[in-house]
């Protein structure tokens, strides 16, 4: 997969993970363990999208 094609998906990927994070949050709080994880992977997936295009950090993180 070329970057480009890579910071699409990622970029797609951190929306549906950051709403699907916010609803289990909602549902189960902050501390659960499957908001954990989802924060967990969010984290994951934005540093890959900021090691692929630096100059996008405010972007992704407003």
């Amino acid at each position: 997969m070329k970057d480009q094609e890579r910071l699409i998906y990622l970029e797609r990927r951190i929306e549906v993970l950051r709403k699907q994070m916010i609803d289990v949050a909602s549902e189960q709080g902050y501390t659960s363990s499957e908001s954990v994880r989802l924060s967990q992977e969010l984290d994951s997936l934005i540093n890959e999208y900021l090691k692929l295009d630096p100059q996008s950090r405010k972007q992704i993180i407003d």
